[in-house]
Order: structure tokens, then sequence, then C-alpha cells
């Protein structure tokens, strides 16, 4: 809950001096306070136990922030999944963010993998029937019809991800990004090893983060096969006044975060990208 606090007084800060800013937030059990206690000072903004708060950590606003003007990105998303699914990150984000920050949707860039155009206009279910993609069909010969349509699906899934990707660059940018770490140090979904200039991208992951992910999708057997729609870590760091904090908490951390903190900026930690901007932080 400390945490969670104090996360959201600096989310409510920079808000406040971006009210038409590019935000991207984190979902899971990872920000689960820092929605709680957002939202709560936010509804309760004029009362005296908030107003005690706002003194003593020096949240010093003339009024409150309104947040109907934030522009939200989407970090990632498992793919293939309906939105409609309770334990995708779609359906996360508009739920938590979109409606329960009341933020403008028509702002939003959001990952939605039943409005990805595919092959002939196909939807997933029948381009990959049993949800696994490979992902060496971008380089080799089809086999048969099947492959054909996968791999001219896979072409077009790549074209909209450099599409998400220039939308976002045309916004100037992440401008506010928080994220969990990963146990292998994967910041979004990119896992340890992820090239520190990748931009979003579908891609597998490992399976250190698959392990962590089969609890949402319902086993390791799901998740081992499901790929992802992620971010790339130069997306995160685009815009270089970018406020990009990292919040951890646990002892099973400790190691991963001493590694990123620590260690030379290095593909073997993805989260030492954020050496490379001067508002990066570590809340832990």
């Amino acid at each position: 809950p400390q945490l969670g606090l104090l996360t959201s007084l600096r989310f409510l800060e920079w808000v406040a001096e971006n009210p038409d800013g590019v935000i991207s937030l984190p979902t899971g059990k990872t920000p689960e306070h820092f929605i709680k206690w957002t939202k709560y000072i936010l509804q309760n903004w004029n009362t005296k136990s908030i107003d005690a708060i706002r003194k003593k950590y020096g949240l010093n606003l003339h009024k409150k922030p309104e947040l109907r003007g934030l522009q939200f990105v989407q970090i990632d998303e498992f793919y293939p999944i309906s939105s409609k699914q309770h334990n995708s990150f779609n359906y996360y984000v508009r739920d938590f963010y979109i409606k329960g920050f009341g933020l403008d949707e028509k702002k939003a860039l959001l990952i939605n993998a039943d409005d990805i155009p595919l092959f002939d206009r196909k939807s997933y279910l029948e381009v990959f029937p049993d949800h696994k993609i490979d992902l060496q069909l971008r380089y080799k010969d089809c086999q048969s019809k099947q492959e054909f349509i996968q791999q001219q699906s896979i072409y077009k899934i790549d074209q909209w991800c450099s599409e998400y990707e220039e939308k976002i660059q045309e916004k100037g940018g992440i401008g506010f990004f928080l994220g969990g770490i990963g146990p292998d140090g994967h910041i979004a979904f990119n896992v340890r090893g992820s090239d520190h200039n990748s931009t979003t991208r579908l891609t597998a992951t490992n399976f250190e983060t698959q392990a962590v992910a089969a609890g949402d999708l319902g086993g390791i057997e799901i998740s081992k096969n499901r790929l992802v729609i992620t971010i790339g870590l130069k997306t995160i760091i685009s815009n270089p006044d970018v406020v990009a904090i990292i919040i951890a908490a646990g002892e099973a951390k400790a190691k991963v975060i001493k590694d990123n903190l620590e260690s030379e900026v290095s593909n073997i930690f993805p989260a030492t990208i954020l050496q490379k901007v001067k508002n990066s932080r570590f809340y832990i």
C-alpha cells in the first residue's frame, strides 16, 4: 500500500503538469494499490485526510488533477486472446484505467487481438486454431495452404505492430511510464536478452515469463505456447523526458533489481535501458 501511495502521488504530480500527456500503465497485481490510491485521492481530494497526505508528501497542487485529457498507451498483450476475456490485458485496461480513471478511449492506443487484421479477413481462430504461432514462418517456405495463410497473417500482425509504434511516436512518445519488473528482469514483455533498440512487435517469451503468466492464462501448457505483442525498450525511452518508474516489492525481486541497477547497460538486463533517461526511478 505504501508503494502504491508513493507512485500515485508522483503520477498525480505529473498529470497536473501534463493534463494531455501520454501515459503507459501496467496490468495485473503490480499496480493494484496504485490504482486504489489514485481513485481514492481524486474522489476525496478536498477532505481533511487527503489534505493531510498531500501536505505530508509535498503534493503542492492548486487544484485537483484532471485525467480526462490523458492519452493512454497499452503496454502489452498476449496473442492471440480475445479482448472480451477477463484475463486479457485489454479488458483490464478498459476496466481499471479507461473506465476506472475516466479516460477518453478515443485518445487511447489499445492492443485488441480481435481487431488486428489477418489474411483474407479471417479471424485468429481460423488462422491459428490451436493458438500456436510458428514465427519461423516469417523466413521459411510454406509446406501447406494453412501455413501460407499463417505466414501472410504474421506479416499483417507485424505491419500492425509497426503502425502501433508509429502512432506512439506521432504522440511524441510516452511521457509517463509505470511498470513492474519480471523475474528475469523483463520490462513490458521485453525479456532478458531483448535488443535495447526494440520497438513494438509480436514475439515469444521465455520460461520465467511463461511461468508467471501461467496463473493468468490457466496453466503453463497454455502460457508456453502463447506469444505476446509488446512495446519495445526503445519505445519506452524514445521521449528523452519520459518519467519512467519501475515498482517492485518483496525479497524475491531483490537480486533482479540489484542486477538492473548496478550493471552496465546490457541486453542481459532489460531495465538497464532506463539508465539512458534522466527521469527514471526504481520505487522498491
